[in-house]
């Protein structure tokens, strides 16, 4: 793919479409199964920029696996409680939040001697929170750089036991610690301190836990407790559900541009908070058929809403373009998390859509959006984020061309985004 793509204005929108499984899914998975008793048969799994830098630090860390030859599904072979022998390696996991995260956590299960670091953006990322409540079990880690941000060096030991974690910047900190805390000695007990953010991604992480035979006790978000001495075990075969942020875009399309798309692959029993962007949609006028395993949407005039989007952060990037076809005034409300992402997409996105002609008022954790009473023909900045190129392509249903930057970096979720997105326009 070029460095910059222009994206022509479709007459209309229509299809049924496959998606690609979920990024927040798989790294779980991946990582689960690692360290669990057993083989496990992972189906449906994303193959992109973030999954291949897990591959490769389980690889390094002498993780066993096969990848089918399409790249769908990969057979891992567990390592029960730990992963293999000290290591003194270094592990570059580019700007894969998941990854990095987790595997932090995870390595400090044991003493390791192990560098975790990753690219310039991932560097400048957010992770002293789960360092910090780490620390407070004993957990040896020393930061190379800057205070409070990769590369650091991890030696381990965590024993479990009563921790304090931040929960205001991101839930990837607390997944983490979920995930190691039956393998601890002690009996682990969480307490979050201030508001826990992206609630659903934590109900995730405990269902994933649930199918791996480790049970949660969840309080309210506010205190989780967890029996240690536990071993992970492989529920043999884990079918990995499509991912529900990128249904978001297939589903804007048919709702902005008055067509229908059906989504395979995810519906109603989906255990990804993102479904609940199909009631966002709906509440603004969509039509939408949720089933079992898939959903439809189908478009009608639009209406602009006033919410807080803190459970479905992705998503709502979504709707802050699909305001741009909404009578009224659309805000966006409790989302300062976007500015700790990939980029600042706070920032990121109120400058982009300035200039296609939208009046935008960008606050601390808010967005305002007006829509334009004329599009402007423009080049959109992605910022090397593959939410950016993604959402602002739809900025074509407009009738306006639109041009992206960089369009490649949607490899870091959906490598095949463009061709899933032109697939369902139709042009003269």
């Amino acid at each position: 793919m070029k460095n910059i793509i222009k994206l022509k204005s479709p007459i209309k929108i229509e299809g049924e479409i496959s998606l690609p499984g979920s990024k927040s899914i798989t790294n779980r998975a991946l990582l689960l199964a690692s360290l669990s008793n057993g083989k496990t048969k992972l189906k449906n799994i994303l193959y992109s920029d973030d999954v291949k830098y897990m591959l490769k630090a389980l690889k390094k860390l002498g993780v066993k696996f096969n990848l089918s030859k399409k790249k769908k599904s990969c057979v891992i072979y567990g390592q029960g409680k730990y992963f293999p022998k000290n290591k003194n390696i270094t592990l570059f996991l580019g700007n894969a939040g998941t990854a990095v995260r987790f595997l932090l956590s995870a390595l400090s299960i044991k003493k390791n001697n192990i560098i975790i670091t990753g690219d310039n953006r991932m560097q400048e990322r957010p992770i002293k929170h789960l360092v910090d409540a780490l620390k407070q079990r004993k957990v040896k880690i020393k930061y190379l750089k800057n205070n409070g941000f990769v590369p650091l060096l991890v030696h381990g030991k965590f024993i479990g036991g009563k921790i304090i974690l931040d929960g205001s910047i991101s839930s990837q900190f607390l997944t983490a610690i979920l995930i190691i805390s039956p393998l601890s000695k002690m009996n682990t007990k969480i307490i979050i301190k201030n508001n826990l953010v992206s609630k659903p991604y934590i109900d995730i992480t405990i269902k994933m836990m649930k199918s791996f035979g480790i049970f949660i006790k969840n309080k309210n978000y506010k205190k989780f407790y967890i029996i240690g001495n536990q071993t992970y075990i492989s529920p043999k075969k884990y079918l990995i559900e499509s991912d529900a942020s990128s249904a978001s875009y297939f589903l804007s399309a048919a709702a902005i541009k008055g067509g229908i798309v059906k989504i395979n692959g995810i519906g109603k029993k989906s255990i990804q908070g993102d479904i609940k962007f199909s009631e966002v949609l709906k509440k603004m006028g969509a039509n939408i058929s949720l089933k079992k395993n898939s959903i439809t949407c189908s478009g009608s005039k639009l209406n602009s809403v006033n919410m807080d989007m803190n459970d479905i952060p992705d998503a709502a990037m979504t709707i802050a373009i699909t305001a741009l076809f909404a009578q009224g005034e659309t805000k966006i409300k409790n989302i300062y998390n976007w500015r700790v992402k990939e980029t600042d997409r706070l920032y990121a996105i109120s400058h982009e859509l300035k200039k296609i002609g939208a009046k935008v008022k960008e606050g601390r954790d808010y967005l305002v959006i007006n829509a334009p009473k004329k599009f402007k023909e423009a080049t959109i900045n992605t910022y090397n984020d593959h939410r950016i190129a993604m959402c602002f392509s739809l900025i074509s249903l407009s009738g306006t061309p639109v041009t992206l930057l960089n369009p490649e970096c949607v490899n870091k979720t959906f490598p095949d985004y463009f061709l899933k997105f032109f697939s369902i326009c139709k042009y003269k």
